[in-house]
C-alpha cells in the first residue's frame, strides 16, 4: 500500500473528499502535521485570534453549505477553548468535525506540555469523541469521524491524535465518501398526521432549521401551498416561504399558537421556543394537539407525547404527507378562514410597526436600525444575529427572502458565535452582503476576530445595537429586585474604533437621520465595517413568559 509522507496527509485527503474547502484552525505545534497535509492537498487555511471562533466559524459553514465543516485545534487549552463552539454545533444539529492535537503517546502520563485526555471532555456534546488508534488507522479513524458527523441527525464528532503518531507515516487511506442512505417514515404515522390535519379547523405548521439542513426546503414549500396551510418559520427554515408570502404568519405568532387546534412542527425541537410542545388554550379554546415530525427519532419530543409522530428524510417525510392528505381526503377549504384570519392580522402588524420602524426619537429606538436595514438588504443577503434585546428585535424584524441565509446561536443561546459566523459566511456566500448584528454585550466576545476578517480580505457589515447594558439581565433585575447589578456596560463605547485599529472601517451613530446614510457607507466600503448605534437603554424587547 501507498505511503503518504505522514498521517496528517492521510486525514486531509479524507476530510477534502467529505467536502471540506476550508480547515478553520489556531497555530499549534500539535497539528502542524494536518496544516502540511492541507497545504499539501490545497485546502484554504484560515486562522483566528481565539479557538472559539474556528469551531463557530466551521459549524457555521456547515450550516450554510450542508456540507461537513472542519475545525482543527492545538492540545489542551485549545480544544478546552473550543468547547461552546462545538456544544453549540450540538444543539444545533450541525455537521462538524474538530479534529484535536495531543500529547505525545510516548510520553503519556509524564507530564508533557498541553497533556489532556479530551474525548471525556466532548462525549456529552458530541455523537462520538475518540482518539485515534495509531498512524496507520488515521484514515479510517478520521472517515469514521465524518460519517457520524453527516447522518441523521447530524452533529459534531471529535478525534485528536497524539503527536507522535500525526508526525508518523501512514497508508493511503482511499477517499471514497459514503453518505447514509435517506430514512423512510414510518407510514402509520404520516397517516395519523394527515387524519389530524384532515380534522382540524385551526392548523399551524412550523417548519425549523432540519428542513433546510434536510434539503427539504422545495418539498416543504410545495406542501405548504398544496394544503394552503398558515406557516411559522424558525431558524434556519426562515426563508422557506419568502417575505410576504400569503401562508407565511409569523408575524401573528402569539395568535397562531394561543388559538390554534393542530400545531405540525417539523425539523425542530419542542423546546422553550415553541413553549415546549405546549398550544392553544387562549380565548377559550382547548389545548391544541401536536404533531412532531423531525429527521430521525432521536428528535422526537420525550418530554410529552405528540397526538402522532414521524421521522425520517424530511423530503421524503413532506412528500409522504402529501400523498397521505390526498388518501384522507383533506379539504383546506374547511380552515381557510382561520387562514384568512391569521393572513390579516400578520398584515396589521406589519402595518402598526411602521410608526417605530421609521422612529426619530432620540435616543434611537432600536427598531429604526431594522427600518433602514431593511431598504438595502438584497435577497441573497445573510444576517447573522449575535446578541440579546437587539438581536431579538432582529428575528422578529428581518424577514428573509431565501431559506439558509440566516444564523443565530440557536437554542444553546451562546454568545460569541458572530464573528466566527461572519467569516464562514463571507466564504459561503463570496457575492452576497454578509451582516452581522450584534449587541453590545455579545461584541466583548470576539471582536479581536476583526483582525482575522482584515488579514483574510473578507469584508462584512456590522451593525452594533449599543445600548450600554445587559439588556436582557437589566431589565429583568429590574422588575424583580426593584434593582439591578452586573448589567451595565459603558455606555457609547467606540466599538468601531477596534475596528478601524484592526485595518477595517467604522463610525459611530448617534441620531436616526445617520443610520441609513452610514449603511450605504458601510456596503459600499469592501473591508470589515462597523456602524456602531447608541441606542435608547431604556427599551426593552417585549417578552412573554411562556416562549409562544
Amino acid at each position: 500500500m501507498e505511503s503518504v509522507k505522514h498521517a496528517g496527509d492521510a486525514a486531509v485527503a479524507v476530510s477534502k473528499a467529505y467536502g471540506v474547502e476550508t480547515m478553520f484552525t489556531l497555530s499549534g505545534g500539535h497539528v502542524f502535521p494536518l496544516y502540511d497535509g492541507a497545504v499539501h492537498e490545497g485546502m484554504r487555511i484560515l486562522d483566528v485570534r481565539h479557538e472559539q471562533s474556528a469551531v463557530f466559524a466551521a459549524e457555521a459553514t456547515a450550516r450554510l453549505t450542508r456540507r461537513p465543516g472542519l475545525a482543527v485545534l492545538t492540545a489542551g487549552p485549545g480544544i478546552t477553548n473550543g468547547v461552546s463552539g462545538v456544544a453549540t454545533a450540538h444543539f444545533n444539529g450541525s455537521p462538524l468535525v474538530v479534529m484535536g492535537g495531543r500529547a505525545p503517546q510516548s510520553r503519556w502520563g509524564s507530564g508533557a506540555l498541553q497533556e489532556l485526555d479530551h474525548p471525556p471532555l466532548l462525549t456529552p456534546i458530541t455523537k462520538l469523541a475518540f482518539t485515534a488508534t495509531g498512524p496507520e488507522s488515521i484514515g479510517q479513524d478520521v472517515e469514521l469521524a465524518f460519517r457520524t458527523a453527516i447522518a441523521p441527525h447530524r452533529g459534531p464528532a471529535f478525534i485528536d491524535f497524539a503527536m507522535d503518531h500525526l508526525f508518523a507515516p501512514s497508508p493511503e487511506h482511499p477517499a471514497e465518501t459514503q453518505t447514509p442512505s435517506p430514512l423512510e417514515p414510518d407510514p402509520d404515522g404520516v397517516a395519523a398526521i394527515a387524519r389530524l390535519i384532515g380534522e382540524a379547523e385551526r392548523p399551524v405548521l412550523v417548519l425549523g432549521s432540519d428542513v433546510w439542513m434536510d434539503r427539504a426546503e422545495e418539498a416543504a414549500r410545495d406542501f405548504a401551498e398544496a394544503w394552503r396551510l398558515p406557516v411559522i418559520l424558525n431558524g434556519q427554515g426562515r426563508g422557506i416561504l419568502p417575505a410576504g408570502h400569503e401562508l407565511l404568519v409569523t408575524r401573528a405568532r402569539g395568535q397562531a399558537f394561543g388559538e390554534a387546534d393542530l400545531v405540525i412542527v417539523v425539523g425542530t425541537p419542542l423546546d422553550f421556543r415553541l413553549g415546549y410542545g405546549w398550544f392553544g388554550g387562549k380565548n377559550g379554546n382547548p389545548l391544541a394537539r401536536v404533531a412532531h415530525l423531525a429527521d430521525a427519532p432521536s428528535q422526537l419530543a420525550t418530554h410529552m407525547q405528540p397526538a402522532a409522530s414521524a421521522a425520517g428524510d424530511l423530503s421524503v417525510v413532506f412528500w409522504s404527507l402529501n400523498t397521505a392528505c390526498g388518501e384522507a381526503n383533506v379539504k383546506p377549504g374547511r380552515y381557510a378562514p382561520w387562514t384568512a384570519r391569521l393572513a390579516e392580522t400578520a398584515r396589521a402588524a406589519t402595518a402598526a410597526d411602521a410608526e417605530l420602524l421609521a422612529a426619530d426619537s432620540d435616543p434611537i429606538h432600536p427598531m429604526r436600525i431594522y427600518g433602514e436595514l431593511g431598504k438595502i438588504l438584497a435577497d441573497d443577503a445573510v444576517v447573522i444575529g449575535d446578541g440579546g434585546d437587539f438581536v431579538s428585535y432582529a428575528g422578529k424584524y428581518v424577514e428573509p427572502k431565501q431559506p439558509g441565509n440566516w444564523l443565530d446561536p440557536g437554542p444553546y443561546g451562546c454568545l460569541g458565535t458572530g464573528l466566527g459566523y461572519a467569516i464562514a459566511a463571507r466564504l459561503a456566500r463570496p457575492s452576497s452582503q454578509v451582516v452581522l448584528l450584534l449587541g453590545d454585550g455579545a461584541a466583548g466576545f470576539s471582536l479581536m476576530d476583526v483582525d482575522s476578517l482584515v488579514r483574510h480580505g473578507l469584508p462584512v457589515v456590522m451593525i452594533c445595537g449599543n445600548n450600554g447594558i445587559w439588556g436582557l439581565e437589566k431589565h429583568p433585575m429590574q422588575m424583580l429586585y426593584g434593582y439591578d447589578v452586573a448589567a451595565e456596560l459603558q455606555p457609547q463605547t467606540r466599538y468601531d474604533q477596534v475596528v478601524t485599529a484592526l485595518g477595517g472601517g467604522g463610525e459611530l451613530v448617534t441620531r436616526p437621520s445617520e443610520i441609513g446614510p452610514a449603511l450605504g457607507r458601510a456596503f459600499a466600503s469592501g473591508v470589515p465595517y462597523m456602524v456602531n448605534i447608541a441606542t435608547d437603554p431604556q427599551i426593552a424587547y417585549p417578552r412573554n413568559t411562556t416562549g409562544v
